[in-house]
């Protein structure tokens, strides 16, 4: 077997005969390099030579070594002279299985762009000249041709197993057991049936099909099996592998005389044979290739974390021409409810270790932009994306943060196909930002993008099975970890808080006054969007400036801090409690005061709406409240004395409703007026009255009873 590297440079005089067959391309420094990855059958060396994906390489002090220590040159022929361990020998025996698998599985799906495979059926079991080596690859896909072409041979075979077994000898019936009489009849309570013998036709047949089994469940081949034969599965198999299984085939070879049962024999031999010899016709030229394996490499990422078809209506090429290359909805970063936002992600083929240019960087953030704006232009257009994603905010406007990430892949040490291995590059830079203004997370042209590496050997091996069940466990797997992740990066360069607006400050109206210092701060992602997220830089060059706008921020709002994914309505529940009845700084500074004889009781018909009428008549003092409508921001329950004084925020702009049109299920102040006072008011906080003296306000005997304006200075205490 020999054993050439992609886009590795070879010396053309070490590697003419290699290349025999196949194009390379030679530069004018005599050097040569393949553009391929796969596997083709050399006529002139009558040896396989399989082509490895660069990921292999990695830069050692400049220069470029197989698994970060071979010189490629070295490697090239696996039977003579050659450096490579044991395990490293079989690795790349089971590596040409995988590569193969998931080639196929590229090829089979017709979505992808198939051009770039290139495919002649491998060669069959024969007695045409011998090979020099077989590769695993090849024995594993004659078992598999075997199987398909000799289903006659096996059915033949149980037919013959199975005539006459289970009749009834009646001559060692009669003669070993006794008979019962009944209406002069010989009954036989224990008939001898034929004695059935070890056949070692079925023992092959066994082994043959355990082994079918084997490949199917580990590298995803399809079984086939249609013989119910009793398998040798799990640990049992596993002794199999580890040298049972030649010594066994050795004891049984001497029964077959046939020539297909012992070209059965001679397979399964081969499968557990260390050496893997076999011989294998080479009339024809064979080969399975596919040239710019980054292609094979970005459907195997996009199968595994992608969605497809692409939400809402886009397309992996955008306007401008540049083709992202994954993209899905999943949990947003900011909150743990089912809120969803995009994810962009791109994968990266290189060598282990290869940095990012500045170009793959902002191409990067370009499909951000066009991501942003895609969505953008959905709501212009009046309509809803099916997947519910909103990534601008009308109240803040704010934008939610888009997670940006590159897939790169690495190899595992150790060969393992198990672990994925996706964790942050260790590379010089794993994150980077792009922003307009400093400070503004949630601004629409800051951009974030981190950088993961992947187990190559992971995801081939899933990719090459093709199994539903594992890949969408994975998918699941891998995208919690991605959102966990990038929660815990923002987390260290920001300082996140809850924040929901103190009883009677209007938040819409306080974000548009406050525009300028609160854009790109805050961004509403929660179920309640009476509450919303504020992000500060921590970095210190910002202290100050942060502390000053969360001095502003605590006057208007309740503010606490809650980490990305917290769940804020206990968060600001319990800032309620704790503070519970202080006036905030509102800019509505106007008190509506209702008169109220008998509160406890009353109170109890309109606490748990809010929504209560209060009458007016056409008094001076109505038409005083009607004139500051708009700068009522608070309730004041009062009985013409200090005590007993109950003071609740308005929710919104109270208005003047007839009493045929007010609803009826709004409690009435009164019942005797035309007109009333419709008002809804934050009865979640009750507060704090006790700076507040209500007769202040000046009354006679006959307005006693009727509703008052006043604002909070001429209320206070002094």
């Amino acid at each position: 077997m020999r054993i050439l590297i992609e886009e590795y440079q070879y010396d053309v005089a070490e590697v003419k005969d290699i290349l025999h067959g196949i194009d390379a391309l030679e530069n004018v420094e005599g050097k040569v390099s393949i553009h391929y990855v796969g596997y083709y059958y050399n006529t002139l060396l009558k040896d396989c030579v399989f082509i490895l994906p660069k990921v292999l390489l990695k830069d050692v002090e400049g220069q470029e070594r197989a698994f970060g220590k071979y010189r490629p040159e070295d490697i090239a022929d696996l039977g003579k002279d050659n450096p490579l361990t044991p395990l490293e020998r079989d690795f790349l025996y089971k590596f040409a299985v995988w590569i193969y698998r998931a080639i196929v599985v590229y090829k089979n799906d017709k979505q992808n762009d198939t051009d770039i495979v290139y495919h002649t059926k491998i060669a069959q079991i024969g007695k045409g000249s011998r090979r020099m080596s077989n590769t695993y690859l090849d024995i594993l896909l004659q078992l598999l041709q075997f199987n398909r072409d000799n289903q006659s041979f096996f059915f033949f075979i149980v037919k013959n197993l199975h005539s006459g077994f289970n009749k009834i000898n009646w001559t060692r019936t009669i003669s070993r057991e006794s008979a019962i009489v009944q209406d002069e009849q010989p009954i036989y309570l224990k008939p001898v049936n034929k004695k059935r013998q070890i056949n070692f036709d079925e023992e092959l047949l066994v082994i043959f099909f355990s082994i079918l089994n084997f490949i199917g469940d580990t590298y995803g081949f399809p079984k086939e099996i249609k013989c119910q034969f009793q398998l040798i599965k799990g640990a049992q198999f596993k002794t199999y592998l580890n040298g049972y299984g030649r010594t066994r085939l050795r004891q049984i070879k001497y029964k077959y005389f046939s020539d297909k049962a012992l070209e059965l024999w001679n397979l399964c031999y081969a499968f557990f044979d260390e050496a893997r010899q076999v011989f294998v016709s080479t009339e024809k030229k064979e080969y399975l290739l596919v040239s710019s394996f980054y292609h094979v490499f970005e459907a195997i990422i996009d199968e595994l974390i992608g969605d497809n078809p692409l939400p809402d209506g886009m397309d992996k090429k955008q306007e401008d021409g540049k083709i992202v290359d994954h993209l899905f909805t999943a949990k947003s970063l900011i909150e743990n409810g089912t809120s969803q936002t995009y994810y962009i992600g791109d994968s990266k083929y290189y060598k282990m270790g290869h940095p990012l240019g500045p170009e793959s960087i902002y191409k990067q953030y370009t499909y951000a932009r066009n991501v942003i704006q895609w969505n953008l232009d959905i709501f212009n257009r009046g309509e809803e994306p099916k997947s519910g994603v909103k990534l601008r905010d009308d109240v803040t406007e704010g934008y939610n943060i888009i997670p940006n990430f590159f897939v790169s892949a690495k190899m595992d040490e150790t060969f393992d196909y198990a672990n994925d291995g996706i964790e942050k590059t260790d590379r010089l830079h794993n994150r980077h930002r792009k922003e307009q203004f400093k400070n503004r997370l949630f601004d629409r042209d800051t951009l974030l993008l981190f950088h993961y590496d992947v187990n190559f050997l992971f995801v081939l091996s899933l990719y090459a099975r093709d199994n539903a069940s594992q890949k969408a466990d994975w998918k699941f797997k891998v995208r919690n970890k991605f959102r966990e992740e990038i929660q815990d990066w923002l987390q260290d360069d920001f300082n996140f808080y809850a924040m929901a607006a103190r009883p009677g400050v209007d938040a819409k109206q306080y974000f548009k006054t406050h525009f300028q210092e609160i854009l790109g701060k805050t961004y509403t992602p929660f179920a309640d969007n009476q509450i919303f997220s504020l992000a500060l830089d921590n970095a210190a060059k910002y202290k100050e400036s942060n502390d000053t706008l969360m001095a502003e921020l605590n006057n208007y709002f309740f503010v606490r801090p809650c980490k990305l994914g917290t769940k804020p309505e206990p968060i600001i529940e319990a800032a309620k409690r704790e503070e519970g009845g202080f006036i905030p700084a509102s800019e509505k500074d106007g008190v509506l005061m209702v008169m109220m004889e008998n509160y406890d009781t009353k109170c109890k018909s309109f606490l748990s709406s809010g929504e209560i009428a209060i009458g007016i008549k056409y008094t001076k003092d109505s038409m005083e409240i009607v004139e500051h409508l708009s700068s009522i921001g608070f309730v004041l329950f009062h009985q013409r004395k200090t005590e007993g004084q109950h003071l609740f925020a308005v929710k919104n702009t109270c208005q003047v409703v007839s009493s045929d049109d007010l609803d009826s299920d709004r409690y009435k102040t009164v019942t005797t007026t035309k007109m009333y006072l419709s008002v809804d008011i934050d009865t979640s906080i009750e507060l704090d009255a006790s700076t507040i003296d209500s007769t202040k306000k000046v009354c006679t005997k006959e307005t006693r009873y009727d509703a008052q304006f006043a604002t909070f200075n001429a209320l206070t205490k002094k």
